[in-house]
């Protein structure tokens, strides 16, 4: 039975989602991890490894920003996680540090990723260089052309950037890569999954990882504001790292609101679109149980966004519980919609935020927001990486 919503049961589900549905092959690999992530990353030694490293290379804690021009446009108080100020432009390095640490525990010599928008790809290629391992990470090829900077930044720290050609092309088929390499090499490496999703303990681990989001969160509200909890936390989830971190230490506390912000695409009804609770229906995708966006005979639906990150056909089981159970709110954003907010953020507080990060801000206008009210937005990445998109749409303009 499950007693927390941040916590799954011990066979790794979230009320109905969740679960470890693997190849026999991967059985030993995913059954070692299981048994001993917990007991490595609890270790007071590696603790004190992974946050050293979060304060002194990640630059951790972030700061708590608030933005004064956006409060008082919604004459509200809105703060900013920024998970930007991040070493490597996003919140994916906190994760890949955690389980980089967790493969070196485990004598892995070897590591592969799956990316889709290129930041969990760089994160994992950043680790690998501090660590002297390894490192092969899958893209999609439609990606690998979107997300170009980011490939660069890539194949500078001595990664192998393999492109994925099947299906869409894009985060799903990366992933499905990832999964073959690591069916092929069981023994020497370990599979850095980028967010809460595949099979058990991934989810959890990954959460984890990401939670001193939150953590820091709750400090520094009480600094700024005289209490740990705000009204609301804002993110937007594709698979759903950045939320699951930013949400984690506030999922216990009913007085908070939750939102999440899928990405609608072209609108949630138009074939194009990426939100999954809204168009999915239970599955198993990449090794759980979750919400999926599949066809009546269970093939998967090709998704579509403006953002590499949140281009995904299936959701965190974490969130699929968070969907079904009513504790979270769940929210989309059309790609115009993610663009418009992205120049809008950008000239209203001086940041330019990733696609991904824009769709959390696209539903500011529909949350109600009280004068009283404190929201926080994870800030999840910078927009460097989609600078090629943004400037496509000023010629446009």
């Amino acid at each position: 039975m499950i007693t927390s919503y941040s916590k799954p049961s011990e066979q790794g589900y979230y009320g109905d989602f969740g679960g470890a549905y693997i190849p026999e092959m991967l059985y030993k690999n995913v059954e070692h991890l299981r048994q001993q992530y917990l007991s490595i990353s609890n270790d007071p030694l590696f603790q004190q490894e992974f946050h050293a490293l979060l304060k002194d290379y990640v630059g951790r804690p972030t700061p708590l920003f608030l933005a004064e021009r956006l409060s008082e446009r919604f004459g509200s108080t809105i703060y900013l996680k920024r998970e930007d100020l991040c070493h490597t432009g996003a919140h994916k390095i906190n994760n890949t540090i955690g389980q980089i640490l967790l493969a070196q525990r485990l004598g892995k010599k070897r590591i592969i990723a799956e990316t889709g928008a290129g930041q969990h790809g760089v994160a994992t290629a950043t680790v690998c260089a501090l660590k002297g391992i390894e490192c092969i990470v899958y893209m999609g090829e439609k990606d690998i052309q979107r997300q170009a900077p980011n490939v660069a930044r890539m194949k500078m720290l001595g990664a192998k950037v393999v492109p994925a050609t099947s299906g869409s092309k894009t985060l799903k088929d990366a992933t499905n890569e990832a999964i073959r390499d690591w069916i092929n090499n069981p023994t020497d490496t370990h599979y850095i999954i980028g967010s809460v999703v595949g099979p058990h303990p991934y989810p959890d681990m990954v959460s984890r990882f990401q939670s001193v989001i939150s953590q820091e969160m709750r400090i520094q509200l009480l600094e700024k504001t005289g209490t740990e909890l705000p009204t609301r936390v804002i993110a937007c989830v594709g698979g759903g790292s950045n939320a699951a971190g930013a949400f984690y230490h506030f999922l216990d506390e009913p007085t908070v609101e939750i939102v999440a912000v899928e990405a609608a695409g072209h609108g949630v009804n138009t074939g194009m679109s990426a939100a999954t609770t809204q168009l999915g229906v239970p599955g198993i995708l990449h090794g759980s149980k979750s919400i999926v966006m599949q066809t009546p005979d269970g093939q998967v639906v090709e998704p579509h966004s403006i953002s590499a990150g949140l281009d995904y056909p299936g959701i965190g089981p974490m969130h699929a519980h968070l969907y079904t159970s009513g504790r979270a709110k769940f929210m989309s954003a059309t790609d115009e919609e993610a663009l418009k907010w992205a120049f809008e953020i950008s000239r209203v507080e001086g940041i330019i935020p990733a696609l991904e990060t824009a769709h959390a801000f696209a539903v500011l206008d529909q949350l109600g927001m009280k004068q009283e009210d404190v929201s926080v937005i994870c800030l999840s990445g910078r927009g460097d990486k989609d600078l090629g998109t943004y400037m496509n749409a000023m010629n446009e303009q």
